[in-house]
């Protein structure tokens, strides 16, 4: 139940990154409101998921959902740089690679390899 709880907060997180967009500068009402309230469920489960997961394990999907489903939302909704599967293939290995470094899992120096953005000298020295 914590992992949905936890999923679950990386939507509303998704939602208050995109909600930014449409405040326009906290200029627009409702959407201010909106992503406000996303904001505050977004932390609050995050809250409540933390109850039985790791600290480190649930900030790092948290941002992980949030991360990958905003980028894909602003590719989508607004026309955002058009190398989104590199990018995307990217956050996720990231992403994964933080989370098996905190479960100390062998998969971490696969990630490593395999992820773009860091760089050649960091990937040989880590592994």
């Amino acid at each position: 139940m914590a992992w949905l709880i936890l999923i679950l907060a990386g939507a509303f997180e998704i939602g208050w990154a995109v909600g930014l967009k449409w405040t326009d500068g906290f200029t627009r009402p409702l959407p201010t409101i909106l992503t406000a309230l996303s904001m505050i469920v977004s932390l609050g489960l995050l809250g409540l998921g933390l109850r039985d997961l790791p600290l480190g394990t649930a900030y790092a999907v948290w941002t992980g959902v949030g991360t990958v489903g905003t980028a894909i939302l602003g590719i989508w909704l607004f026309g955002d740089a058009a190398t989104p599967l590199f990018h995307l293939l990217d956050e996720v290995t990231l992403n994964f690679a933080l989370c098996a470094l905190r479960n100390r899992c062998q998969a971490f120096k696969l990630c490593i390899v395999f992820s773009p953005a860091l760089a050649r000298e960091q990937r040989l020295r880590l592994l």
